[in-house]
């Protein structure tokens, strides 16, 4: 009987001991979980707090995306020491005096100011000269052609004579006042509407909105020739900029990409951002120099051409990693990299990149730069298991990592003086049409975008080349454009 207690007892011990044991396993693993569950609910804390933090001083956000919270913009630029205005040395902007005015208005003194004596008959000793420039009156010429019409006494028909190239309608305005309503809409980026007010306001005739899509049709058209040198010039040149930006057109977001130069500007619209529409614009496949932008990917698919990043992309990114995550090394890049700016900046005329020894020197802090960054950011104990695509990291490894692995491409402006520090032509290429949007809002046809790029890239070139924009825009539409010169490209 004893031994059936005893025998019963020890069962229930192990069944205690056992379900003790289940019940710590459950436990451990609810653990575990809940452990996996703070770490990624830290994570997303982070991510929040990260894009709550952004602004347009720290990340490639713009500024008018700030919102109630716009800072007073504190531009990354170094402090020249010079006071504010014009510089010694500098020409001044003073209108001068003309030497043949188109006029002469003499104001007559007939009586004295002090003593009112009667000084009608008496000889102006000198006269002191004022001149104001002013517009005349504008207004609409009006040309009639008038085309002879006669019997030929040889063959009894009726002939008649030819009108000049382009006189078409029985009625129609003519190529500058065409070439003014494109300049206005797609130059200074006046709606349609806005345009056909103005040009009413100026010059009495309020022309109809048909008559600018006609005429922004028109230059497209007849600048075509050009673009395609400036396409071609892209593709030769030693160094171009690019960049992207998503535009509205038909009510769908598509991308405005932008290839330039210090000479020459190129736009296309694309319903792609990436590769697809890189190649489809013919630049980027056949390209031979360097390319500088914003690090993005696709851009790294161009194995054809070298690469050189925007630095000013990484300025903003290491004041991110300065202002949020508080780690000491994104200061030390950030101002070594302006370092070898300013050394660039004040190095000989004659030369094409710093010396080898000073190379050497930048190129050993950057990497001892880099390894405090790496020690600031270990990788996890734990890493999380192996899955597809890339592993999730922190914004200061992710850009590690970029300076790191693409050190030549950052420092791409150092070694060769042709490069630029930052891809800023790209971006201010890219603004206007920007500010297009934010004024004239979306493009209403696919059409109506390829118009306004070609157009766009023909203005932006002509401007570059220091051409008189409407002077430029009226030969378009006389199917002789403007074709740019170049400098001479090295062989």
């Amino acid at each position: 009987m004893s031994q059936n207690k005893e025998t019963t007892s020890q069962e229930l011990e192990r069944l205690a001991r056992s379900e003790l044991i289940k019940m710590i396993e459950t436990l451990l693993q609810r653990v575990q979980e809940l452990e996996l569950q703070v770490k990624e609910q830290a994570a997303t804390i982070q991510t929040l707090k990260d894009q709550l933090a952004k602004n347009s001083q720290n990340s490639s956000k713009p500024p008018s995306s700030d919102g109630l919270k716009k800072q007073r913009p504190q531009s990354l630029r170094e402090k020249a020491g010079r006071k504010v205005g014009g510089q010694k040395g500098h020409p001044g902007q003073t209108l001068s005096m003309s030497e043949h005015p188109d006029q002469i208005e003499v104001h007559q003194l007939s009586t004295c100011p002090e003593c009112a004596h009667d000084l009608r008959e008496v000889v102006a000793a000198a006269h002191m000269k004022r001149q104001v420039y002013d517009i005349p009156p504008v207004r609409l010429e009006v040309t009639e052609h008038q085309a002879e019409i006669k019997v030929c006494p040889h063959c009894q028909k009726q002939v008649r004579a030819a009108f000049p190239e382009g006189v078409t309608q029985p009625v129609q305005y003519g190529e500058l006042f065409k070439a003014q309503a494109c300049y206005l809409n797609t130059y200074q980026l006046l709606p349609m509407a806005r345009s056909c007010e103005l040009l009413g306001d100026f010059y009495g005739h309020r022309p109809a909105a048909a008559l600018i899509q006609e005429a922004n049709e028109v230059v497209a058209a007849g600048s075509q020739p050009a673009v395609d040198a400036i396409k071609q010039h892209l593709c030769q040149a030693p160094v171009t900029h690019h960049d992207e930006s998503g535009v509205r057109v038909a009510d769908k977001t598509q991308w405005l990409h932008v290839s330039s130069t210090e000479e020459v500007t190129h736009y296309g619209v694309h319903e792609k951002r990436g590769q697809v529409a890189m190649n489809a614009f013919g630049i980027l496949p056949n390209r031979t120099g360097r390319i500088v932008h914003d690090h993005w990917q696709p851009y790294l698919t161009f194995d054809n051409a070298e690469h050189g990043f925007c630095n000013a992309h990484h300025l903003r990114e290491l004041n991110f990693v300065t202002q949020q995550y508080q780690q000491p090394w994104a200061e030390e890049m950030r101002l070594l990299l302006l370092e070898i700016k300013a050394a660039v900046v004040h190095a000989s005329p004659m030369a094409d990149a710093l010396p080898c020894q000073q190379e050497l020197d930048f190129q050993q802090r950057y990497d001892e730069i880099l390894q405090k960054g790496f020690a600031a950011n270990p990788p996890p104990d734990n890493p999380p298991p192996i899955t597809r695509g890339r592993t999730k990291q922190s914004p200061p490894k992710n850009l590690l990592d970029r300076l790191d692995k693409h050190k030549a491409q950052v420092l791409a402006f150092m070694h060769d003086f042709r490069v630029p520090f930052d891809n800023n032509l790209a971006e201010r290429d890219l603004r206007m049409v920007k500010v297009k949007q934010k004024v004239s809002g979306a493009f209403r046809t696919s059409d109506g975008a390829q118009a306004f790029c070609t157009i766009r890239s023909y203005i932006s070139t002509v401007r570059k080349q220091g051409q008189n924009v409407i002077s430029s825009i009226r030969l378009a539409i006389a199917r002789r454009p403007y074709l740019p010169s170049f400098h001479q490209l090295p062989e």
